[in-house]
């Protein structure tokens, strides 16, 4: 990989009119080019922590940004699901608003429009800060004001009810997200959601949470997102502990076979995203294999030309998010394209992607950066060509 131009690496500063930061540059691989356009800050509340975002883009060309907010931390009690739109190809974005605000921590936040144009959000909660609450207590490394706010914020409700609202989540909205359901169980849990098939079906590659022995699969719609049945259990590669296997994405290529990426922690390709296919339309998987891409978790998308392309995040140096290409319905991928590179911190990623009208593209991530001190939205425009 190299940049045909001197890389100039500078960060917007944070406002609630963030300017573009312009990095015009050039990155090959494989003989495929990315042009980077612009990268801008486009979260508008500094004094919250955005986590771990999905954009998606309806028919009408409108975008939809989805995130956990209102947070104080990577781990704490205080966050929401959060959702905000763009009419521009994301050059402006209005200001956020709360889907769900359970009385523990939500999480992970994942949006698609259907055929039918139902949008849907995904989610997961969490008792995570508990054990954030419990050493604090122990060691007294807090303040009196911010265990009284940990506490008041996070014990809500009795430990019994506590645990009763762990859970994996969607909401629906039928009216363009004027008005939206009440949360409904979606089975698994991945950060960027479930994708709809050719034939209609909506599946939702992911992994069961708080069971006693949670499966890595698909939960499966036939109406419209409405209700979720199990569909179909990944097998795991053999010596891997499929407990160790995380946040799942899919797509559909265009001979028809699916593929579904994964975030791997087991010692053998510790780090790497691992891929499973199926060409039966879900009901069976390959085991995973490496496909040699270290960084994690990624969000694949197929282009207008039929290429895949899969977004990842890179938590070591250097630092910030990669992209790469497939022509061949993900048999082979091409080397990695950057997309950013000038963090400052690990606590980054989850990047996800959309083509706009035009081909180029937007890719919309969460980063903690040196200048301001809770974690942003950071997004860039750019160009991918052969």
């Amino acid at each position: 990989m190299q940049t045909t131009t001197t890389r100039r690496s500078f960060l917007c500063t944070a406002s609630l009119a963030a300017g573009s930061c312009l990095l015009p540059r050039s990155v090959f691989a494989d003989g495929i080019s990315a042009e980077i356009l612009s990268t801008k800050i486009i979260s508008q509340q500094p004094q919250y922590y955005h986590g771990w975002s999905t954009l998606g883009r309806q028919k009408s060309g409108r975008l939809m940004l989805v995130w956990s907010g209102r947070r104080e931390a990577h781990v704490c009690p205080f966050g929401t699901v959060e959702w905000m739109t763009s009419e521009d190809d994301g050059k402006t974005w209005t200001w956020p608003r709360t889907l769900l605000d359970s009385a523990i921590d939500d999480r992970d936040a994942g949006v698609l429009e259907t055929a039918k144009g139902t949008i849907l959000v995904t989610t997961f909660s969490s008792l995570a800060y508990e054990s954030n609450i419990t050493k604090a207590k122990n060691n007294g490394s807090w303040s009196e004001e911010k265990m009284a706010r940990w506490l008041a914020e996070g014990h809500r409700i009795p430990e019994k009810q506590r645990k009763e609202q762990l859970g994996t989540w969607i909401l629906r909205s039928t009216d363009n997200g004027l008005t939206w359901s009440t949360k409904n169980d979606s089975l698994v849990n991945s950060p960027h959601g479930p994708t709809q098939l050719k034939d209609g079906r909506i599946l939702y590659a992911g992994k069961q949470l708080w069971l006693e022995n949670p499966r890595i699969g698909l939960s499966v719609s036939n109406d419209d997102g409405e209700t979720w049945e199990w569909f179909s259990e990944i097998p795991p590669r053999d010596g891997d502990d499929p407990n160790n296997y995380h946040e799942l994405h899919m797509v559909e290529a265009d001979n028809g076979d699916l593929i579904t990426h994964i975030r791997n922690h087991n010692k053998n390709n510790a780090g790497e995203t691992l891929q499973t296919v199926s060409s039966d339309g879900g009901k069976t998987w390959t085991k995973p294999r490496s496909i040699g891409v270290w960084g994690l978790p990624s969000h694949l998308l197929k282009l207008k030309d039929g290429r895949l392309l899969m977004s990842y995040g890179h938590r070591r140096k250097p630092l910030g998010n990669l992209a790469r290409v497939s022509s061949d319905n993900g048999k082979t991928w091409s080397e990695a394209i950057t997309i950013s590179d000038d963090a400052t911190s690990g606590d980054l990623g989850y990047p996800s992607t959309v083509q706009l009208d035009d081909g180029t593209l937007l890719t919309v991530w969460y980063e903690k950066i040196k200048s301001q001190p809770l974690a942003v939205l950071r997004q860039t425009h750019w160009k991918l060509s052969s």
